[in-house]
């Protein structure tokens, strides 16, 4: 068994902690770290904020993430320390459990930023911490070691800083200052489930530090267009987090949530984490197994709302509140809604060219931009990136339709349905180590 500090309940650099490796408490902190997939740099700008500074701070994007290409794109993405005074249900740093603990100085995370840097190992910065004595505490050494990076080492590239629920509001606009993203993780979709499974937040600790960064970005949005001189703020803007399978809460609620986040609080991103059991708790569910599907069709559902002009009600409703696990969310809402198709893909709108499914946003503006020059068929189609193998079903080109089966909900299901099964049984010359499990 680890002693006190081991198990949380000690000082957080305390001489148990300093007396490690560094490399060592990499390690361990490194782990801890894992289970918070909120870090995306997506829509960061250029500029010259740190006059003098290295780093990269170009918008193609920095995250803890596999791009599409299957390039990766890293962030040294770090807890400050796993020491917590809080006792979450699911978390693996909670105070009760006994596991290995860790902190870093802040000179400490600054030097390993710079060194991984210069090295090549990474672009930018992840940093959260467990809750050592209070928010305002922990915020501090956060934001101290931020302070180091940019200051006193000039750094200037990507920064991504978890703000503490619960911290005063002079440490989150210092915080937005230096940081090009920040989030605040709401981890469950209700009050009551955060009540049960994570009795020492509040709603409230949660939601007031989202409205304030709310603010200083529309505020640093508006009076930068009046004066250059005007500090940026989280240029990068803000995300959370949502942990989904551990509470019994639906689709349905999730995705109204992430609408309400999207429109109220100006969130860049809603992330959503299939829950993993770390721990023995008897307020959490016995499945073993993460929902990576449900992950899967959450995030689908999302960038509808966010690209495509969908609503929460109109993907899923009290008679269906989980997305479909055999067809993707668009899919599934085109069959619900067979009376608006086929469409001709000639004459209609684009925010019913947005709605058939198989056409995406750039597609669509293709097919805008081509059929002012000619009556397009199939084979242009094709040519514009239109995925016809879905779209077949619920268009028609120059007059025709390319379906070939009767138009019924069960008719083009079970093609659907059948062609997504064909797609991943084909044999595969090589499975690199970022392809994804299936998902149709």
């Amino acid at each position: 068994m680890f002693n006190k500090v081991a198990r949380g309940q000690g000082p957080p650099f305390s001489s148990t902690t300093s007396v490690l490796p560094i490399y060592r408490k990499l390690d361990i902190l490194a782990a801890s770290a894992k289970y918070d997939v909120s870090c995306s740099s997506s829509g960061v700008k250029e500029g010259d904020a740190y006059k003098g500074s290295f780093g990269s701070t170009t918008p193609a994007g920095i995250c803890h993430s596999w791009t599409s290409d299957g390039r990766c794109v890293s962030l040294l993405k770090v807890l400050l320390t796993n020491f917590c005074v809080y006792d979450c249900a699911y978390c693996i740093n909670r105070r009760s459990n006994d596991i290995r603990r860790a902190s870093f100085t802040p000179k400490e995370i600054s030097g390993l930023t710079i060194n991984f840097y210069k090295r090549n190992y990474i672009e930018g910065l992840f940093l959260s911490s467990g809750i050592i004595k209070n928010p305002d505490y922990t915020m501090e050494l956060l934001i101290r070691s931020v302070e180091i990076l940019r200051k006193q080492q000039g750094f200037g590239g990507y920064v991504h800083l978890k703000i503490i629920p619960g911290a005063d509001p002079v440490l989150i606009k210092k915080a937005g200052l230096l940081a090009d993203r920040v989030s605040v993780n709401i981890e469950l979709p209700s009050n009551k489930s955060l009540n049960l499974l994570c009795p020492d937040k509040s709603k409230d600790a949660i939601l007031k530090p989202m409205g304030q960064v709310a603010y200083e970005l529309k505020c640093a949005k508006e009076e930068g267009t009046k004066s250059r001189h005007y500090p940026p703020f989280a240029s990068a803007g803000q995300s959370t987090q949502l942990i989904i399978g551990a509470t019994p809460e639906s689709d349905l609620h999730i995705m109204t949530l992430s609408e309400s986040l999207y429109r109220k609080m100006q969130l860049k991103r809603v992330y959503y984490s299939a829950y993993v059991a770390v721990n023995n708790d008897r307020r959490l569910p016995s499945n073993a197994k993460p929902m990576l599907l449900r992950e899967h069709r959450l995030y689908q559902g999302d960038w509808l709302l966010r690209f495509y002009g969908f609503k929460p009600h109109e993907l899923l409703n009290d008679e269906t509140p989980f997305f479909d696990a055999a067809l993707d969310p668009k899919a599934s809402w085109a069959l619900r809604n067979l009376h608006m198709f086929p469409v001709e893909i000639n004459t209609a709108d684009y925010s019913v060219l947005l709605k058939v499914p198989g056409v995406g946003v750039k597609s669509a503006d293709k097919i805008l931009r081509a059929r002012k020059l000619t009556r397009l068929k199939a084979d242009d189609l094709k040519k514009l990136g239109i995925v016809l193998k879905r779209a077949k079903y619920f268009i028609t080109a120059d007059g025709k339709y390319y379906g070939k089966t009767i138009i019924t909900e069960e008719k083009i299901r079970k093609k659907l349905v059948d062609e997504c099964i064909s797609k991943y049984s084909e044999p595969e010359q090589l499975r690199l180590p970022f392809a994804q499990s299936v998902r149709c």
